[in-house]
């Protein structure tokens, strides 16, 4: 499979993300400006393809029963609380959902913010640039941790 295609597979998974796209970039020989640039830009266009999505799935997912009372009521119930988050919220929520994005752990990137983000109903604008930044942020920490094990195993 073609290194490039792969390495943007990787970055727009919810799985790998930035985490798994920059290091198999770097291990293919792209420089790091073009590895951080491919990953970073896939990771934050998906965001966009969430937020598009996610609505008409949740609508096509209620049909089904099992979908409904699990995930359905959870939701809705979700979306009941978030006045309550949007008041409390104020200005340090798109911070804090920037920094959890930031945070380069497993589940801790652009599917989850933008699903938690569309979950509590908050401005998708706004969430989709508080996610880009975390995106940004997260994948300048992968890089200088991938260039560091780089470079410590002489690879």
């Amino acid at each position: 499979m073609n290194p490039l295609l792969l390495t943007i597979l990787l970055s727009i998974s919810p799985i790998s993300e930035l985490r798994g796209g920059i290091p198999y970039a770097l291990s293919q020989g792209f420089g790091i400006q073009k590895a951080f640039f491919v990953c970073a830009l896939a990771n934050i266009l998906i965001v966009i393809f969430i937020f598009l999505f996610l609505a008409s799935l949740h609508k096509f997912f209620l049909e089904f029963v099992w979908y409904r009372k699990s995930f359905g009521y959870l939701i809705k119930r979700m979306q009941k609380k978030s006045v309550k988050v949007e008041k409390s919220r104020g200005k340090w929520g798109y911070l804090a959902l920037c920094i959890f994005v930031a945070i380069p752990l497993p589940i801790t990137g652009a599917w989850t913010g933008a699903l938690i983000a569309w979950l509590l109903g908050w401005n998708k604008i706004k969430s989709f640039f508080s996610i880009a930044l975390g995106v940004l942020i997260a994948g300048v920490v992968v890089s200088l941790v991938s260039l560091g094990i780089i470079r410590f195993l002489g690879i």
